[in-house]
C-alpha cells in the first residue's frame, strides 16, 4: 500500500461519528455496507471493527448528540466536584453532590424521553445504566471524554477511587479527545446537511423488552398467587376465630344469665333465711318463758312436801 492509499487521519473517525449517529438497529447495516464500499482500502478493517453499541451506550450516544448543553453541564459539574474533593471543600462537595444527584437523575429523564422519540423505550435496567454511565462521566475525566466522544460501545462505572480503563468502552482510540457531531433540525453554515438520525426501533432491544416484560408479568402473576394464598389462609383464620368468638360469646351469655338466676335465688333464700331467724327467736323467748315457769311450778310443788 503507497502512501497515497493510506487513509486520511481522521477518515475512520469521522465515519465512525456518521455510524454512531445512526438509530441502534441502522448500525449493523450501515456498517457492513461501508466495509463494502472500501473493500481493498485500509478503512475497511477498521470500519469492520467497528462494534455495535449496547443500549444505554448508544442512548447516552444520542443524548450527546442531541442534548450536547445538558451533557456539558453534567461534566463541568463533575470538573467542580473533582476540583473540590481536591481541595477537601466538605461544604462545597456536599452541596456538588447533592447537584450531581440531581442533575444525573433529569438528565437520564431527559435521555429516555430522547430515546423514545426516535423509536427506543428504556427499561429501568438500561436507565440505571444511562445514569451510571454519567456519575461515571463526573468522578473520572476518562469517563468524560469517552462520553463526550459519543462513540460510546459500553456503559461506563466508576467508584471515583481508581481510574477507569475507557479503551474498551469506546469504539476506537482516537474516540478519546473527540467530540461527536452534534445532530439539529437545520443546515451547517455551508449550506449542507448536518448528520441526521434515521432510527428505527431495534428488533433485538424489543425483544429483550418483550422477554423482560413477560418475565416480570410471570413473576408479578407468582407473588399474586401467593399472595391469594396468604389472603385465603389468612381468612379462614379469621372465619375460624370468628366462629370461636361467637361460640364463646353465646356460652359467656348463658353463663350470665345462670349467674343471675342465682344470684336471684341466692337473694330469695337470704330474706327467707332472714324470716326463719325471726321466728326462731320468738320461740326462743317463748321456750325461755315457758321453762322459767315450769320451774317455777316445781318449786312449789316441792315446797308443799
Amino acid at each position: 500500500m503507497t502512501d497515497a492509499d493510506a487513509p486520511a487521519p481522521d477518515e475512520l473517525l469521522t465515519l465512525a461519528d456518521g455510524l454512531y449517529a445512526l438509530g441502534l438497529g441502522e448500525f449493523t447495516a450501515a456498517r457492513d455496507a461501508l466495509v463494502r464500499e472500501h473493500r481493498g482500502t485500509a478503512l475497511a478493517a477498521g470500519l469492520k471493527a467497528l462494534r455495535k453499541p449496547a443500549t444505554a451506550a448508544w442512548v447516552v450516544d444520542l443524548l450527546v448528540r442531541v442534548e450536547g448543553e445538558q451533557v456539558d453541564q453534567v461534566l463541568a459539574l463533575g470538573e467542580a466536584l473533582r476540583e473540590a474533593q481536591a481541595a477537601l471543600s466538605g461544604d462545597a462537595l456536599r452541596e456538588l453532590t447533592k447537584q450531581r444527584r440531581q442533575l444525573v437523575a433529569a438528565v437520564t429523564t431527559t435521555a429516555r424521553q430522547r430515546s423514545r422519540e426516535h423509536g427506543l423505550r428504556v427499561t429501568e435496567a438500561v436507565a440505571a445504566q444511562v445514569e451510571a454511565t454519567l456519575t461515571a462521566a463526573m468522578v473520572d475525566p476518562g469517563c468524560a471524554e469517552a462520553v463526550r466522544s459519543g462513540l460510546l460501545v459500553a456503559p461506563l462505572a466508576s467508584t471515583g477511587v481508581e481510574a477507569v480503563d475507557v479503551s474498551a468502552a469506546v469504539a476506537l482510540p482516537a474516540a478519546l479527545g473527540h467530540r461527536a457531531a452534534p445532530v439539529t433540525g437545520g443546515t451547517d453554515d455551508e449550506g449542507g446537511s448536518p448528520p441526521v438520525l434515521r432510527v428505527v426501533p431495534d428488533p433485538e432491544a424489543d425483544a429483550k423488552a418483550r422477554r423482560e416484560a413477560e418475565d416480570a408479568l410471570t413473576e408479578a402473576e407468582a407473588v399474586v398467587s401467593a399472595v391469594e394464598a396468604e389472603h385465603a389462609e389468612a381468612q379462614a383464620d379469621v372465619d375460624r376465630l370468628n366462629a370461636r368468638a361467637m361460640e364463646l360469646a353465646a356460652q359467656l351469655d348463658e353463663v350470665r344469665r345462670r349467674a343471675a338466676e342465682l344470684e336471684a335465688a341466692a337473694d330469695e333464700a337470704d330474706a327467707e333465711l332472714e324470716e326463719a331467724e325471726d321466728a326462731r327467736d320468738e320461740q326462743t323467748v317463748l321456750l325461755e318463758d315457758a321453762v322459767r315457769e315450769r320451774d317455777e311450778a316445781r318449786a312449789a310443788l316441792d315446797r308443799l312436801g
